[in-house]
């Protein structure tokens, strides 16, 4: 599949790194560092902008590696970005750890994976059909 992308970035295109890789690391683009503080919040600029085909988005996710190492996380887990959208791809850091954390431009931040995606029609009724489940809900299976 083919993506168009404007890349205003210092930085190569977001590829895989690996064979059979999901996601593609998204790097920021920053004019300076950027101080994230312990429990901190900020939006990363990425200078990418892309225009997905219909029925598709692009997941933004964390990246392992920054979570474990770091505590860096994403607020809006997995952020979406719809097939409409033209602006420029943003990643809403933070930090959960008790450690400040610097990004500065080019560190990878996050993973994007392009998704295919149903729109659906809702089919308004009074009775949904019957399961085993039915309406059990969180732990009702047990412990563990």
């Amino acid at each position: 599949m083919n993506i168009r992308i404007i890349n205003k970035s210092k930085n190569n295109l977001p590829a895989y790194e690996t064979l059979h890789a999901a996601g593609m690391d998204l790097r920021a683009e920053l004019e300076e560092a950027v101080l994230l503080k312990p429990m901190a919040r900020k939006l990363i600029p990425t200078g990418l902008y892309i225009e997905l085909p219909e029925g598709f988005e692009a997941q933004i996710r964390p990246r392992s590696g920054l979570a474990f190492k770091h505590g860096i996380g994403i607020v809006n887990s997995p952020g979406t970005i719809d097939a409409d959208y033209r602006g420029e791809i943003k990643v809403l850091l933070i930090n959960f750890s008790d450690q400040e954390f610097e990004v500065n431009t080019g560190d990878r931040i996050a993973q994007m994976v392009i998704a295919r995606h149903e729109t659906i029609n809702w089919q308004q009724v009074d009775i949904l059909n019957e399961t085993l489940r039915g309406a059990g809900g969180y732990g009702h299976t047990g412990v563990g």
